[in-house]
C-alpha cells in the first residue's frame, strides 16, 4: 500500500471510530430520554410539585403521580446539611450511574433530568413525562442511593386519565405520600396552619384536625380557610411541620 493511501485509510478509521463513540454516547442519552420523557418547556408547565431532600436519605414525597404528556416543575429543596440531588432515570440507568459515582465521588454532572442542591438551597427540574409507566428518581451522591434515597413517578396513560373513572381521578393523581385535608385556619402572625386532615401515613397519624408549623412561610399565602389541599408533613422535635402543600382537585 502506498504511503499516502495508508495515511488516508488510517484517517478514515480514526474518524469512523470517533463517530461511533460519539454516536453511542449521544444515542445512549437519547434512548434514556425516550424512556423517561424529555426536558420540558417552562411556558408549558401545568403543575409544580415540591420535593424535599433530607439527611435521613429520603425524598418527601417519594411517590409522585402525573399524567402522560404533562410538563411538571419539580422544585427540589435540600433541608439537610450535606449535598443531595434528584436524578430522573430508569432503574437500570440509576444503578449504573450509582456505580460510576462510587468510583468517581468528585464527579460533577449536569443534565436536564437532574439537579444537585447544596444544603439549605433549592433547585428545579422541568420535565415532560411523555410515556406512560414509571420513571424512577434517586440521589446519586456517594452512599445515598444505597441508603435508600429513591423515589418513583407514576405516569398515567392518556386513555386512563380520560376514562370513565372520573370519580377516581383525584385519588389516582394524589401521590401516595401526600395526605388530603381542608384548611381550617391560617395564622400569619404565628406562621401556623390548621388542617382537618385524613390519614397521614408517614406519621402513622389517623384523621383529625391539627395545628401545623410550616417549613416555608410562602405556604401561608397560597391557601385560605376552606381550601381543599394535599400536603406532606413531618415531625421535627415535638412539632409537626407541613413540608409541601398544593391545591386538591
Amino acid at each position: 500500500m502506498k504511503p499516502h493511501t495508508l495515511i488516508l485509510a488510517m484517517s478514515s478509521m480514526l474518524l469512523t471510530t470517533a463517530a461511533l463513540a460519539a454516536g453511542n454516547h449521544a444515542g445512549g442519552h437519547a434512548h434514556a430520554e425516550d424512556a423517561i420523557g424529555k426536558a420540558g418547556d417552562a411556558a408549558k408547565v401545568s403543575r409544580t410539585i415540591t420535593v424535599d431532600m433530607s439527611d435521613a436519605m429520603r425524598f418527601n414525597p417519594s411517590s409522585i403521580s402525573v399524567k402522560q404528556g404533562e410538563t411538571i416543575r419539580l422544585v427540589v429543596k435540600n433541608s439537610g446539611a450535606v449535598k443531595h440531588e434528584l436524578v430522573l432515570g430508569t432503574e437500570k440507568e440509576l444503578k449504573e450511574h450509582n456505580e460510576v459515582m462510587k468510583k468517581n465521588p468528585e464527579m460533577e454532572h449536569a443534565d436536564d433530568n437532574m439537579v444537585t442542591v447544596a444544603p439549605g438551597k433549592t433547585g428545579e427540574v422541568i420535565w415532560q413525562f411523555t410515556k406512560a409507566g414509571k420513571v424512577n428518581f434517586a440521589c446519586l451522591q456517594p452512599g445515598h442511593f444505597d441508603a435508600g434515597m429513591k423515589g418513583v413517578v407514576t405516569v398515567a396513560g392518556a386513555s386512563a386519565a380520560s376514562s370513565g373513572e372520573a370519580k377516581k381521578d383525584s385519588t389516582l393523581e394524589a401521590p401516595a405520600d401526600m395526605a388530603r385535608g381542608e384548611i381550617r385556619k391560617v395564622d400569619l402572625d404565628n406562621k401556623k396552619i390548621t388542617i382537618k386532615h385524613g390519614e397521614i401515613k408517614n406519621l402513622d397519624m389517623p384523621p383529625m384536625t391539627m395545628v401545623f408549623q410550616v417549613k416555608d412561610d410562602a405556604f401561608l399565602g397560597k391557601v385560605k380557610a376552606g381550601d381543599k389541599v394535599r400536603f406532606t408533613a413531618e415531625k421535627n422535635g415535638s412539632a409537626f411541620v407541613v413540608t409541601g402543600i398544593q391545591a386538591s382537585p
